[in-house]
């Protein structure tokens, strides 16, 4: 385990039957980019069970917090979501992921397209300062199946209006257009027909999709994954990565497991 660091519990919150969310210490050394993932997990029989999960505090921040959906019979969540305060996780030394501004060329506007636990990375990047000098204005777009699954992104949006520093830098220019499928709500629908048939656009008074003004990033599921590729490709956005930054990115690391 030398890759890995062991971390404190410092915070958990159970938002719903199958989601939580826990808050750690963190090493003076460990360092990250805002939408970054890395390696966490739980000791089990004296060898690490590890999985990928995205940094959902801002690299600014003391500690660490990360967003977990809880599976029943999965190796790592069923164990991880028994966890509490004082109790102690691994985490790795190496931070990694696509969804980093040197991914993308420069753009206006900026969409982070969730759904689930895909809000994470972007819970992240919507306290980065630098994301507001680049873009014009910041769209996070989550979609989940219920209106209470929506809790934990939306209270990380309302805590930036109480920030004394943060405010005063977002502003107006953050959107944040929440989305569920099975129950009535302000916005009903899956994200990628949201954006495919123009509502978004309609309901914010933004421009529609363009490749030549506006950037994505997206993390969700595989089906949402390839419904994204296909609409923004069809577009003419083209995906990009740190070796070529690209007009779109997307967080294969990510699944819900």
């Amino acid at each position: 385990m030398a890759a890995l660091a062991p971390q404190t519990v410092l915070d958990v919150r159970h938002w719903t039957d199958r989601l939580f969310s826990f808050k750690t210490t963190r090493d003076a050394s460990f360092r990250f980019e805002n939408g970054q993932f890395v390696m966490i997990g739980l000791a089990v029989n004296g060898k690490p069970l590890l999985r990928a999960y995205s940094m959902a505090s801002a690299n600014h921040e003391e500690s660490l917090e990360f967003f977990s959906i809880k599976v029943p019979n999965g190796p790592l969540t069923s164990q991880l979501s028994k966890i509490s305060k004082g109790d102690e996780i691994l985490v790795g030394a190496k931070p990694t992921g696509t969804l980093v501004q040197a991914s993308l060329l420069p753009g206006k506007r900026l969409y982070l397209v969730a759904t689930g636990t895909g809000v994470a990375p972007f819970t992240s990047v919507i306290k980065d300062p630098e994301i507001y000098e680049r873009f014009d204005v910041v769209v996070l777009i989550h979609g989940c199946r219920f209106i209470e699954e929506l809790s934990f992104g939306r209270e990380v949006v309302e805590s930036l209006k109480d920030d004394e520093y943060l405010s005063e830098i977002i502003g107006d220019r953050l959107i944040y257009y929440p989305t569920v499928t099975r129950e009535d709500y302000l916005h009903r629908g899956r994200v990628t027909e949201l954006l495919d048939t123009g509502i978004v656009a309609r309901d914010t008074g933004l421009p529609a999709l363009d490749a030549a003004e506006d950037r994505v990033m997206i993390c969700g599921g595989p089906a949402v994954l390839a419904d994204m590729c296909g609409l923004l490709d069809a577009r003419g956005f083209e995906e990009g990565a740190l070796s070529k930054p690209g007009t779109y990115v997307i967080e294969k690391a990510f699944v819900e497991r």
